[in-house]
């Protein structure tokens, strides 16, 4: 589980209750059972209806890339092609073979195992960015289940909003009643509002982020892959790869690429 997004949540909230007691409002002024249902029975009815079955299934995969926290391990895919490419020029690419077999990356294993097959560059490649766009359209997914529920919500609450009124203004025969009453119906709007923008519409972002990272070292790891295939020097490797990773990162790891330069096979 990674925490900050707990913690973004849990701020957001922290900040939108302690902003109103702050200005002298009461807690039990926030707790309308009535808005709550409205808002939330009705954004996970229009969600409901929105997509089919199979895609609402995939909700608790959703919740678990989004909360769940990635290993960058980037770093060490780098260094694990070019001990691949170092492998391939002193004994040939079918010494692959033993190194990828129990690799933790399921992608560099497929695509390492495509090159010890014999698969040409351009066939291989058109293959794993067939994969690329799959993973990515999931990952699409994911997020538009959650972007639609952010769209709903305020919708949602301002239904409840309007109900509210249409309730009070059935009631004016009780004037000291009125201002409770019109604050208890804004109620259902803040609900919308605030879950829309405290967790629906952060968790489609975090999920769009996440994505974006995955996607971007499985694109890395294709031309890693080429690289190995087409017998390219190994310090040659590291540093196409390295112009993946963040400047940081990159200038980090220069002084070792340097180091290592005659220490790599030719």
């Amino acid at each position: 589980m990674e925490i900050t997004t707990i913690i973004g949540i849990l701020a957001g909230l922290a900040a939108l209750v302690g902003g109103f007691l702050w200005e002298g409002g009461q807690i039990n002024g926030l707790m309308q059972g009535a808005a709550a249902l409205i808002v939330f029975g009705g954004t996970i009815a229009a969600v409901v209806i929105s997509f089919p079955l199979a895609k609402l299934k995939t909700i608790p995969k959703a919740l678990r890339f989004a909360f769940t926290r990635q290993t960058d391990n980037t770093e060490q895919l780098i260094e694990d092609l070019v001990n691949m490419a170092t492998s391939s020029r002193r004994s040939g690419v079918l010494s692959l073979e033993g190194l990828v077999e129990n690799h933790p990356n399921p992608f560099l294993r497929e695509g390492i195992q495509m090159v010890v097959d014999g698969t040409e560059g351009a066939l291989l490649r058109q293959i794993m960015e067939f994969e690329i766009d799959a993973v990515e359209h999931k990952h699409e997914s994911y997020a538009k289940i959650f972007e639609s529920a952010g769209g709903y919500a305020p919708t949602m609450g301002i239904i409840g909003t309007v109900m509210g009124l249409i309730h009070v203004l059935g009631s004016l025969t009780e004037p000291t009643e009125l201002g409770p009453s019109i604050a208890v119906a804004f109620t259902a709007t803040l609900y919308g509002v605030a879950i829309a923008n405290i967790i629906f519409l952060p968790i489609a972002s975090k999920i769009k982020s996440r994505s974006a990272d995955e996607i971007q070292t499985m694109e890395l790891l294709i031309e890693g892959i080429l690289a190995v295939q087409n017998g390219e020097h190994p310090n040659l490797v590291r540093k196409k790869l390295l112009s993946f990773t963040p400047e940081e990162r990159n200038a980090a790891s220069a002084p070792a690429m340097k180091e290592g330069f005659h220490e790599t096979a030719e």
